[in-house]
């Protein structure tokens, strides 16, 4: 796909901050045996990406606006533009060595996430969408969501809580109701690349509560435009402020989502 000049500006900067969180993550091995282990490193990592992204990004746009996972927030002098950024979606996986995490950017404009870019270095997959020109993966693949539309043949992905959080009862309740009903579910421990998988067709649906913007932000985009839905779990609400989203082909959504919102 040829894209515009801000998706160009994107790419290059996950690329850019993958390279870095790759490097970083051959050293995470090597870390786990030490008597200090791996969790200062891995949070000195989140942060030198988000610094590589916010240089690239702003770089190229200085008047837009920037909110990143590691706290930064920018207000731009163009109030209508923001970047929303995740550095390292994935961190546990990063921290214990399994290579299933990505680097998020999306581009807001006017409200509406117009551009996004999920990039998975270790396994060098690159997921990016542009408001009305589809869903691509690498330079020339377009996706589309599962054509799957029976329950049973169906996967889902979702994340459990840890730790006792507060989403855990909701999350074993849901869990309860949809694993007799389907093929599978999965927990691989990053918001990002659900959402992206749910576009690549890879799973049929993915729901989670207890998500910031930048988890989200561009994986809702990559559902969207490889003709798929996302909505909130309580419907009604906004994606990126409520945090708690559904996310499925056409054909298994309306089945997936009675499921996922009963509470009978």
């Amino acid at each position: 796909m040829q894209g515009s000049a801000n998706l160009n500006i994107m790419l290059k900067a996950a690329r850019k901050a993958g390279r870095g969180l790759v490097k970083d993550f051959r050293e995470v091995e090597n870390l786990q045996v030490s008597s200090k282990g791996p969790g200062d490193f891995v949070s000195r990592a989140d942060r030198a990406a988000e610094d590589i992204l916010k240089t690239e990004l702003m770089g190229a746009r200085p008047n837009y606006g920037f909110l990143g996972e590691e706290g930064t927030r920018i207000e731009g002098t163009d109030p209508t533009r923001r970047w929303i950024v995740d550095p390292l979606d994935g961190t546990t996986n990063f921290l214990h060595g399994m290579p299933h995490w990505a680097v998020s950017i999306a581009l807001e404009h006017k409200g509406e996430i117009v551009a996004g870019v999920v990039y998975d270095p270790a396994k060098d997959e690159m997921f990016y969408a542009e408001k009305g020109a589809g869903c691509w993966l690498n330079d020339s693949h377009r996706l589309r969501v599962s054509g799957r539309n029976k329950m049973i043949e169906s996967v889902f992905a979702t994340g459990v809580p840890f730790g006792g959080a507060k989403y855990l009862p909701a999350t074993l309740q849901d869990l309860a109701r949809l694993m007799p009903a389907c093929a599978g579910v999965r927990r691989w421990g990053s918001a990002a690349l659900d959402l992206a998988y749910v576009a690549a067709g890879r799973y049929e649906g993915y729901w989670e509560r207890g998500l910031n913007a930048w988890d989200i932000a561009a994986g809702i985009l990559l559902v969207r435009e490889a003709g798929g839905l996302v909505e909130t779990i309580r419907e009604g609400q906004d994606l990126l402020a409520d945090g708690q989203l559904i996310a499925a082909s056409e054909p298994m959504f309306d089945s997936f989502a009675a499921i996922i919102r009963d509470r009978s």
